[in-house]
């Protein structure tokens, strides 16, 4: 059989069986909700796939260059390129799978967004062998087809989103992989018609598919029209004339085959801007909007609700994350009030404030160095291919570190006070507990810290959250003891903060309680409760220069009863490293 007939067959074959899914029911508007196909309302809980189709630096620990193309440049340079097509085909085909689906639905979200770089589905404008022709590429249709079974087999929805259109839709390079030598989106119609032909293909190939929720036609322009050097990132255009014509375009093609979808459209600047743009040209049409860094308060959204109300159209948030705890369960909250769903990014990446994490190895720390410019010497060929292949190997699920926390104050504690154990903390005579293993919580609930978020884009100063960017993502700040095999120990405490441990004590009995503490900044003083019983007076914590300088703090004849305790330590004052409590008979 030729290749063009099995390209066709498989086509069709993939569109019969689409077609077989309607029964499930279609997503709508209707009016300022979106609706299922009994009229309920439905909120969508969800994460972005990022790192997926499309690779962003900052997501592999580069600071420079970090758009796919000069990223796969690089690995070319080093190991050539048949081992850089394998290693890319393996990223494909690790990086999201089953696993990963079955535990977003097992976690409680309701969706995902697959953020779709044009390349896997048809050749740049420039490389048609025909100008003006489209070839289209079978590889993003069936890891497309792929996401979507696994979607619909855990009754989840798929939004579709075009993270990188042919050209790249803005000046923020990475984010679109654009090439800054050739025409953006912009500058080139060929580019636009690619992106229009794009859209019809894929609302033909999934007309007839209730899983997918909806398209969002163009991921996070960010262009100025009118001012392209002093406006380079479109903040400031006030028509939009440009990006408002080609979404009226991209969905006027969408419905010659498709009026079934939700068509979901962004702002320039980010996703924000819609100066100009409105009112809405298709009857089934969402807003989205994007929100990163701010106050979660309702000013900081009240303009999108503007819109929702004067246009009386849904609205979506299709990219927020990159933050802690915190910040999660307040955007959270905020959102669900006010009737907004929500998408979460990303998924995974080498990262700790995301639900999973994708392990790095010693081999690609040095590649990383490399790249970084922190080191001149190039790795071997074969360091970089073993590098490489095992970090595509550890992008699966199964190898993936969970964060629990992250998907805790995603889930539960946007709407709940309660404070739970992080681990079980069964107390035994010489149980050691680790001071990073405090409760899961709010801030105020199941610890206290000063410094819990990034509000930089509202107050002007960048917030952190954890300092320490290991282990979880709360306030707290985390620091790996290296060289100590994955120890993990709380530092930078300051003065009024407090962390609480809900520990079950199998043996009732007189303890000693031996604190592992440092003070390598100045003198630091703590105190000890059980619920609302002291446990201690204040504690004095002499300075010892120096991290590894550490004191045992020895609380003698402490009764604990058997059963279900809540300890809090209180920084009296701060300016110490906490490691861990040993309970010892």
């Amino acid at each position: 059989m030729n290749k063009t007939k099995q390209v066709f067959l498989f086509f069709v074959a993939m569109c019969v069986h689409f077609k077989d899914a309607q029964s499930q029911g279609f997503l709508k508007t209707d009016g300022k909700r979106i609706v299922n196909d009994k009229g309920e309302n439905v909120l969508l809980r969800g994460v972005g796939l990022g790192g997926w189709m499309l690779q962003e630096g900052y997501m592999l620990n580069l600071d420079k260059d970090g758009q796919q193309y000069r990223i796969r440049q690089k690995i070319e340079m080093l190991i050539g390129e048949d081992k850089t097509t394998s290693f890319y085909n393996t990223w494909l085909s690790n990086h999201t799978t089953r696993s990963d689906i079955d535990s977003l639905h097992a976690w409680g979200f309701n969706s995902v967004r697959l953020p779709m770089h044009y390349n896997l589905f048809t050749l740049p404008a420039e490389l048609e062998p025909m100008a003006g022709q489209n070839t289209w590429l079978l590889t993003g249709f069936i890891l497309t087809d792929s996401l979507i079974a696994w979607c619909k087999a855990n009754q989840m929805y798929v939004i579709l989103d075009l993270h990188a259109a042919p050209g790249g839709q803005g000046n923020d390079e990475n984010i679109s992989d654009r090439d800054p030598t050739k025409p953006s989106l912009w500058q080139s119609r060929d580019n636009q018609q690619k992106t229009i032909a794009l859209w019809k293909k894929l609302a033909e190939r999934y007309a007839y598919e209730p899983t997918v929720a909806g398209y969002d036609l163009l991921n996070e322009p960010n262009w100025g029209f009118t001012d392209t050097a002093g406006d380079r990132n479109g903040l400031q255009e006030q028509k939009n004339i440009p990006l408002r014509q080609l979404l009226m375009e991209i969905t006027e093609s969408i419905r010659t085959v498709d009026k079934n979808h939700i068509i979901i459209i962004e702002g320039n600047g980010w996703g924000n801007n819609y100066n100009g743009m409105m009112g809405p040209w298709d009857s089934n049409m969402v807003l989205s909007f994007h929100k990163y860094w701010n106050q979660n308060d309702q000013q900081s959204i009240q303009y999108i609700i503007n819109y929702r109300d004067k246009y009386h159209m849904p609205v979506w948030l299709g990219e927020t994350g990159e933050n802690s705890n915190v910040w999660f369960t307040e955007a959270i909250r905020l959102f669900e009030t006010n009737n907004i769903g929500w998408s979460w990014w990303p998924l995974k990446k080498m990262g700790n404030n995301n639900p999973l994490q994708i392990r790095s190895n010693k081999e690609y720390d040095s590649l990383a160095s490399y790249w970084n410019r922190k080191t001149t010497s190039p790795p071997s060929e074969s360091n970089v291919y073993i590098a490489l292949m095992e970090l595509a190997s550890n992008t699966k699920n199964e190898r993936n570190l969970i964060h629990r926390d992250v998907i805790d104050a995603m889930i539960r504690q946007p709407f709940s006070n309660k404070v739970i154990p992080f681990k079980p903390n069964k107390i035994l005579p010489g149980t050691l507990l680790q001071a990073v293993d405090y409760d899961l919580g709010r801030n105020g609930y199941s610890y206290f810290d000063h410094d819990t978020a990034n509000y930089r884009i509202s107050t002007g100063k960048e917030g952190i959250g954890n300092r320490g960017r290991a282990y979880r993502n709360d306030g707290v700040d985390i620091y790996e003891d290296f060289g100590k095999g994955g120890i993990f120990y709380v530092g930078d405490i300051e003065s009024g903060e407090w962390l609480q441990y809900t520990i079950d004590m199998v043996q009732a009995g007189k303890y000693q309680l031996i604190l592992d503490i440092s003070a390598p900044d100045g003198d630091g003083m703590i105190s000890l409760t059980n619920g609302t019983d002291a446990l201690s007076g204040n504690i004095y914590i002499p300075s010892r220069k120096g991290k590894s300088n550490r004191e045992k703090i020895i609380l003698k004849n402490i009764y604990l009863a058997k059963g279900i305790h809540h300890l809090r330590l209180y920084a009296q004052q701060g300016g110490f490293n906490f490691y861990s409590i040993t309970f010892k008979k």
